[in-house]
């Protein structure tokens, strides 16, 4: 029955997910605001509200563990195994912005989530608010910087006649789904946690980080296969800055997080941080620029290898 919760708690989020996305899009619309603005901002911090609801849902209910390794182990996934399948897939070339802007930015931000976390082991509402600020002048860095013709292909221009009642329903129907979807997914893994032994922490890190990455790794894979120009090593990089920043920093506002289970600063903390730096000699060796097949292949093994040694307690 736990399984069925979790189940239908992921259906939930993707759909409550995709509404909120079409009607924060279409909003915007109605407020005139640009096409590359609406991508960059709307879009991406309506992506992560499937994630920001499962953190909240978990703080409040008394299941920090969950609420952080979600975000840890999402980080995980959308490196390990969503960009190292879609590179499997299509060998992925990468812009030099990548390592000029938004790796450094992904870094910096990680690096200070360990702090906070190590520091006192507690994510408390101060610093839940310096990386949420961090993440508003990194987008505000990102939009002045962008050129003007920048158009956004996630941005669907046929919202922009959508009336105002479809937005309204549209709104609710993601509101409620987001609200029960994480509700019934987070008590689901808490009892699977129960029944197999094991923390919450790995089931945060495992089950639940994989389920709230499988929105990212079909739309990456489905690009791959068509041959898509728009997949984009920055995407996977910018859900990681929006996990870590909206998702923990808004949490941490509403309710300060403590470290609950050892192993999210003994041990997965240094896997998010190990994966993220690994892709600077990833994309310079011994071809400059490109995650080959090859790579994804070896990224797909390492997260294989992260997984094994999460539920073996290695």
């Amino acid at each position: 029955m736990s399984l069925l919760w979790v189940i239908l708690g992921f259906i939930l989020l993707v759909v409550g997910g995709e509404f909120l996305v079409r009607a924060s899009v279409a909003l915007s619309f109605k407020f005139n605001i640009s096409k590359m603005v609406i991508g960059m901002t709307v879009v991406s911090f309506a992506t992560s509200a499937p994630e920001l609801l499962v953190s909240l849902q978990a703080a409040l209910s008394g299941s920090p563990a969950i609420a952080i390794t979600n975000v840890v182990g999402s980080n995980i996934a959308n490196i390990g195994l969503v960009l190292g399948i879609t590179a499997m897939v299509s060998v992925i070339a990468v812009d030099k912005s990548f390592y000029k802007v938004n790796w450094p930015v992904m870094m910096v931000f990680s690096i200070a989530l360990y702090y906070f976390l190590k520091n006192d082991s507690i994510l408390s509402a101060i610093e839940g608010g310096v990386l949420f600020a961090g993440l508003i002048v990194f987008l505000i860095y990102l939009i002045r910087s962008a050129k003007k013709d920048t158009a956004s292909d996630e941005v669907d221009d046929t919202l922009a006649t959508v009336s105002n009642f479809k937005i309204v329903l549209w709104l609710l129907i993601g509101a409620a789904s987001l609200y029960f979807g994480s509700e019934w997914l987070v008590e689901g893994a808490k009892a699977i946690a129960v029944s197999i032994g094991v923390s919450e922490a790995v089931i945060g890190v495992s089950l639940i980080a994989i389920g709230t990455s499988v929105p990212e790794l079909a739309a990456s894979v489905i690009a791959a296969a068509k041959q898509e120009k728009a997949i984009s090593l920055g995407n996977l990089i910018g859900s990681n800055i929006f996990n870590i920043a909206s998702v923990l920093g808004l949490t941490a506002m509403v309710k300060p997080i403590p470290v609950t289970e050892p192993s999210i600063l003994s041990t997965d903390i240094f896997w998010m941080l190990g994966f993220s730096a690994i892709l600077i000699p990833l994309i310079f060796l011994p071809k400059r620029l490109q995650i080959s097949r090859l790579k994804g292949f070896a990224l797909v093994v390492g997260y294989g290898v992260f997984m094994f040694l999460v539920f073996t307690g290695k």
